[in-house]
């Protein structure tokens, strides 16, 4: 006999490490965000290039 579950609770409790201090950027994010960026340009411009034809 199969069981069905209608219904399902996840509690989560998330306590702060390192006292709370923001963690500093790392080299990876900073690429990280040079790459977004780059991305966001190609797509715009691929954008452009379809609204002109």
């Amino acid at each position: 006999m199969p069981v069905e579950i209608e219904e399902l609770v996840v509690r989560v409790v998330v306590a702060p490490s390192g006292g709370g201090q923001p963690a500093s950027r790392t080299d990876s994010d900073a690429r990280r965000d040079e790459l977004v960026a780059e991305v966001v340009e190609q797509v715009l411009a691929i954008l452009r290039q379809k609204e002109e034809r």
